[in-house]
């Protein structure tokens, strides 16, 4: 079976707080004690994802 995949447009400042958040989320579980692989997972994903130049649409 196959995995749905989901894409996401972020701008460099949308991309930069939700490594912001991620690197947050981890401290406080890191404090809990519990583990922090799936976070740590999903800030590798985000800080390695391809940059793709996206054609603006003109207003009408």
């Amino acid at each position: 079976m196959f995995e749905k995949k989901t894409r996401v447009n972020l701008t460099n400042e949308e991309k930069r707080l939700l490594l912001h958040s991620l690197v947050e989320l981890k401290n406080d579980l890191i404090r809990q004690g519990r583990y922090t692989d799936c976070v740590d997972e999903l800030i590798y994903k985000i800080a390695s994802a391809k940059v793709k130049k996206v054609r603006s649409v003109p207003a009408r």
